[in-house]
């Protein structure tokens, strides 16, 4: 969000309800939006892509709960020293932009687990109460689930990239990118013009050419299926509709419940 929508999101939240903000560190409005988020008394922030040093201090000096996402047990040793209050380890098999070692969820978790006593929340592929209950498992202390909501009823992503990732299967999604940063999105016309770069061997000038801000933009909020990045995690194959949010909040404590009770 641009700084003028985010404070206007800001001031529509509840009062009196727990509820945060992400704040990716490399985003070129973040310096507004860490500013607007103190001023309008956010209590909670998960910050990532980024050094945590940059503004974990100065949240935590306003009694801000500060978590970042990592992508190693490095990078969450590194946030535990800067004061973090917990992390989220976010495996590859995640959508959208993920880390360049390519660690899995279920590696990664334990990873991060046995490197540091704060709170661990697992993230990437986990779109149901199993992957809850085997994120617990290995120690996380809760889970991170970002695909299964972008594709619900109240989502702001358009229905066509709605109907586009409960369509996907098993296979739909690709890791590309990687020269540039990689990036997790569903096979389509935009990733085979990313594919005949990349097998060209395309510069990393050339491929960021291909991959503008606006690009993620067009494919799930404008509804371009064909041509725009459709951003989203390997659950897209076990995501087949497009529920309310208190529908996916319930399936997945249901879901938790059994897989636990089903364990030998």
């Amino acid at each position: 969000m641009r700084p003028d929508l985010f404070r206007e999101q800001l001031r529509e939240m509840p009062a009196g309800l727990p509820w945060g903000v992400n704040l990716p560190i490399f985003y070129k409005y973040a310096d507004d939006c860490a500013q607007i988020l103190l001023d309008e008394g956010v209590k909670i922030v998960f910050t990532s892509a980024g050094n945590p040093k940059k503004y974990t201090a100065t949240f935590k000096a306003r009694g801000l709960t500060v978590v970042h996402v990592v992508a190693t047990a490095a990078q969450a040793v590194k946030c535990e020293a800067a004061g973090c209050d917990a992390v989220v380890a976010e495996g590859f098999e995640a959508g959208g932009h993920n880390g360049p070692d390519e660690l899995t969820t279920m590696v990664l978790t334990r990873l991060v687990v046995k490197a540091v006593r704060i709170p661990v929340i697992a993230a990437g592929g986990i779109a149901d109460g199993h992957g809850m209950a085997a994120a617990l498992a290995l120690g996380a202390a809760g889970v991170q689930v970002g695909s299964r909501f972008a594709v619900t009823q109240e989502s702001s992503a358009h229905d066509a990239y709605k109907q586009a990732v409960a369509s996907a299967g098993e296979a739909d999604t690709v890791l590309a990118l990687k020269a540039i940063g990689p990036a997790r999105f569903l096979k389509n016309g935009y990733y085979d013009l990313v594919k005949a770069a990349e097998a060209r061997c395309a510069t990393p000038d050339e491929l960021r050419e291909l991959a503008p801000p606006g690009r993620t933009r067009r494919g799930i909020h404008e509804g371009d299926t064909a041509l725009g990045e459709l951003e989203v995690g390997q659950v897209a194959g076990l995501i087949e509709d497009v529920p309310t949010a208190a529908e996916v909040v319930a399936r997945l404590v249901a879901e938790y419940q059994a897989a636990k009770a089903a364990l030998p």
